[in-house]
């Protein structure tokens, strides 16, 4: 018996509001949000997690709360931390520290974390809940690096062009038999799945 794990990158969230941490949704988000619910009603979710930031979180809530769940927070799936102040990027910023944090897996700026570092601690995570909920359907809220770099752990197909290429929100169905990953879906807001 397969065990699924739903990676639901977050949606669309205003940078300019709030800090990481804090900052919403959109109301495009919010109605992406829904839609995204609508679609995923149909899986038989067993158990919501998420990132502590409150884009993630509240791209799932909808769901569990309909579903009757609690959502249950990992802080170690947080996004990866890209400044000090871990505060948002421009994408003019992002882009290059992304472009040589998936060249350098090491690097990064003073007091943040590499790609390396993001990845440890949120495969960790991934690794218990495959574990602890075997067999399963799970919904992780999450972000897109820190998603990239949990799925890269397993598959280096999923990188730098993987990431630029996906949307907010989007979701991916991870395929697991015991801790091997077997298959990954790209589920589309529209109901149609592509194979990876």
């Amino acid at each position: 018996m397969g065990t699924y794990i739903y990676m639901v990158r977050h949606a669309e969230s205003p940078k300019t509001e709030g800090t990481e941490r804090t900052r919403g949704l959109t109301d495009k988000g919010k109605l992406d949000a829904e839609h995204m619910k609508n679609m995923l009603q149909k899986e038989s979710i067993d158990v919501f997690v998420s990132s502590p930031y409150q884009r993630a979180i509240l791209t799932i809530r909808g769901l569990a709360t309909d579903m009757g769940k609690e959502v249950f927070v990992y802080e170690d799936l947080k996004e990866r931390v890209f400044n000090r102040q871990n505060t948002s990027l421009s994408d003019n910023e992002l882009y290059p520290l992304l472009k040589s944090s998936f060249s350098n897996s090491n690097y990064t700026l003073p007091g943040a974390e590499s790609n390396k570092v993001c990845q440890k601690r949120a495969v960790k995570v991934l690794k218990y809940l495959v574990k602890t909920y075997k067999g399963k359907n799970i919904v992780i809220g999450t972000h897109g690096v820190v998603m990239t770099l949990m799925m890269g752990y397993y598959d280096n197909q999923f990188g730098l062009d993987f990431l630029l290429n996906t949307t907010k929100p989007d979701i991916y169905r991870m395929e697991f038999q015991g801790n091997e990953l077997v298959q990954v879906q790209r589920l589309g807001l529209l109901g149609k799945n592509i194979d990876l």
